[in-house]
C-alpha cells in the first residue's frame, strides 16, 4: 500500500521551503529587512539614552540620600551632645557633680 499522502506532503514542503527561500532573499524582503533593522537602531539609541538619564538620576537621589544621612547624623549628634550638657548642668544645679 502505497501512501500517496505522504508524497504529496513532502513534495509540498519542498515546494514551500524552496518558494520561502527565494521570498527571504527577494529584494522586497531585503527592504522590509533594512527597515526593521534600521527601526532597532533607533529603538537602541533611545533606549541607552533614557538609561542614562536613569542613572544620572540615580545617581543624584543616591548623593542626596547620603547628605540626608550625613546632615541627620550631625544633627543627632549634636542633640546628644546638648541633651548631655543638660545633664550636667542639672547635675551641678544638685550639687552631685
Amino acid at each position: 500500500m502505497f501512501h500517496w499522502n505522504k508524497i504529496g506532503l513532502v513534495a509540498g514542503g519542498f515546494l514551500l521551503g524552496s518558494y520561502g527561500v527565494k521570498l527571504l532573499g527577494s529584494r522586497d524582503a531585503k527592504k522590509a529587512y533594512t527597515h526593521c533593522t534600521a527601526a532597532v537602531l533607533r529603538m537602541k539609541d533611545e533606549v541607552v539614552k533614557d538609561f542614562t538619564t536613569l542613572k544620572e538620576n540615580a545617581e543624584d537621589i543616591a548623593a542626596e540620600a547620603k547628605d540626608l544621612n550625613e546632615q541627620r547624623q550631625r544633627e543627632y549628634e549634636a542633640q546628644m551632645i546638648e541633651d548631655a550638657k543638660a545633664i550636667l548642668a542639672d547635675a551641678e544645679a544638685k550639687g552631685l557633680a
